[in-house]
């Protein structure tokens, strides 16, 4: 009984944990959010090209030098601990703080020795150089900020690696801002002296000071866990003078797992982020070829900086699903229970749907309110971009749950074989895109929806063979679709009846926003696609359903 009931209890901490640690990356990923709007307004399109296309290598050089830590570093030292062996644990901190000064130190020369030949011959966009050289720091101090998490998750608490997250992109979010505007205005402030105004100066300097914020926020991190480490020592040092386990291992065979443990994700994380660097760097070519260069970080700029931005923010809710459910699933799978593990997964991609599809409905209806609303400036383009690409948030954030289902059942290889052979078509169809139907900057819109589709067709076929599943449409897919529908036309309507009163764009939009999301819910529930106890579980879902009922509706 004893036995069950300290079971029960490390499953129960699990839980707690990985929910501090989901909540905590919620937390992040809308802060990262907001404050790219501003950063859009300040530095422009041209301005979040250059940024955009820097974060690009910055993200590849993190893939390889620090991005694996936190697992590897936590997995290696939760083993020891488990074992009491205390000072391995603490030779295993040494031996990837040693690791980290090679690989972070290395990286971060590369970024900055090589920021010319990567800014002017693979992404032809020269100014993008000034933002690379201010994130070659970041990379080494993200490398000793991985291993601090990872020591600390290892020893049984998410808190930390949470609370250093937050940290980290509250003064990212601030520093960047703050950092962005100064070097723009007073980089304008030359070319105006100078009679050189449109050259992008000013729009690469603001650029840069966007970056500054990346590396104050990781330095920052990385004190609050250092701080933390040296108010923990002492007790790491007194279990350490009472392991009497008996086994020392030499800091070659620490080297030895640890390169073995981390390559292995290298290698499935590089093969997911890389579709981004190739296709900055295969769109800036052919933009190249076709002699229209100049306009090129302005285009890719509204693609990441405002599209993206948009489109990120439902997804973030089925990155955030499928972290949940892989712990669901993978328990599950190992009591070997099918119909549970078919049950969840049905769940999962329901949510997702109910999720995705009213936002991309919404996304296409209001794309000029929500735009105009954000962003200052000519915003055209970036609404066509919304209006054409918004089915790419129901694609990506089922290939999302569709991923963490396979994870769950222990098909760790299947979404990287799939990323790989989606990457691959999805390359096809850019080029296709560019050079026979000649859409320019939208052959990068559509393909990147494909690849989505080309994940979804993947996984879904892996999940049917495996667990026999048979897609259910009707609550999933075929409701909802219709349900959003109707919600889209009521948001249409609500806006243009009050912008005709109000004149105002920003109060239209809001209060159709406001009437979307009431009648989609209750649409919902009319139809019988969501229970009341299962509205409860999407994040804001209470507030509606106690909306409704003081409303009435139900």
């Amino acid at each position: 009984m004893e036995t069950r009931n300290s079971r029960r209890k490390q499953e129960s901490n699990f839980v707690i944990q990985g929910s501090i640690l989901a909540a905590a990356s919620i937390i992040v990923r809308l802060i990262g959010i907001a404050y790219r709007i501003p950063m859009v307004n300040i530095i422009g399109d041209e301005g979040m090209g250059y940024y955009g296309t820097a974060f690009n290598v910055y993200n590849i050089a993190l893939l390889l030098s620090s991005y694996s830590l936190p697992l590897a570093v936590s997995k290696l030292v939760s083993a020891r601990l488990a074992g009491k062996q205390y000072r391995n644990a603490g030779r295993i901190l040494r031996a990837a703080l040693g690791y980290a000064t090679a690989a972070g130190a290395a990286a971060a020369a590369v970024i900055w020795f090589g920021a010319d030949f990567f800014a002017r011959e693979v992404f032809f966009m020269p100014y993008a150089a000034f933002a690379l050289r201010t994130l070659a720091p970041t990379v080494w101090i993200m490398a000793y900020l991985g291993v601090l998490r990872g020591y600390f998750q290892g020893r049984g608490t998410m808190v930390p690696t949470a609370a250093s997250q937050i940290f980290e992109q509250i003064v990212n979010a601030v520093v960047s801002v703050a950092a962005g505007s100064v070097l723009f205005n007073e980089a304008l402030k030359v070319e105006i002296l100078k009679g050189e105004t449109g050259l992008g100066y000013s729009n690469a300097w603001g650029a840069a000071g966007g970056t500054i914020g990346t590396g104050a926020g990781a330095f920052t991190a990385f004190l609050f866990l250092l701080l933390l480490f040296l108010l923990c020592r002492k007790s790491m040092k007194r279990q350490q003078r009472r392991d009497r386990s008996g086994s020392l291992q030499s800091y070659g065979a620490i080297v030895r797992a640890l390169f073995f443990t981390i390559v292995p994700v290298i290698v499935s994380s590089v093969i997911y982020n890389v579709n981004s660097v190739l296709d900055n760097g295969i769109l800036a070519y052919n933009f190249e070829l076709a002699g229209r260069s100049g306009e090129f970080a302005a285009l890719w700029g509204i693609y990441t900086g405002k599209y993206h931005l948009l489109i990120n923010v439902p997804m973030a809710m089925s990155n955030a699903l499928s972290s949940s459910l892989i712990p669901s699933v993978a328990q599950a799978a190992a009591v070997g229970d099918k119909r549970m593990m078919r049950a969840r997964t049905a769940s999962a991609i329901r949510f997702a749907c109910v999720i995705a599809i009213p936002s991309a409905v919404g996304l296409t209806v209001l794309a000029g309110p929500i735009n105009n609303l954000l962003f200052s400036g000519d915003n055209a383009t970036a609404i066509q971009m919304t209006i054409f690409g918004s089915l790419a948030v129901v694609f990506y954030s089922v290939s999302t749950v569709t991923n963490a289902v396979l994870q769950g059942i222990d098909k760790m290889r299947l979404p990287i074989i799939h990323a790989l052979i989606s990457l691959v078509l999805h390359l096809g169809a850019l080029e296709l895109f560019f050079y026979v139907f000649d859409l320019g900057i939208y052959s990068m819109v559509y393909a990147n929806i494909l690849f989505a589709v080309f994940m979804c067709v993947l996984n879904a076929a892996a999940i049917r063979r495996f667990l026999k599943y048979r897609q259910e449409l009707k609550k999933t897919i075929l409701l909802p679709a219709a349900a959003s529908a109707v919600m889209g036309g009521a948001a249409f309507g609500v806006y243009r009846a009050v912008f005709l009163f109000t004149k105002s764009n920003g109060i239209s939009t809001i209060l159709a926003v406001f009437a979307a999301i009431l009648v989609y819910g209750l649409l919902l529930i009319k139809l019988g696609c969501l229970e009341p106890e299962e509205l409860q579980r999407i994040p804001g879902g209470t507030r509606l359903l106690s909306v409704f009922r003081r409303l009435r509706l139900m």
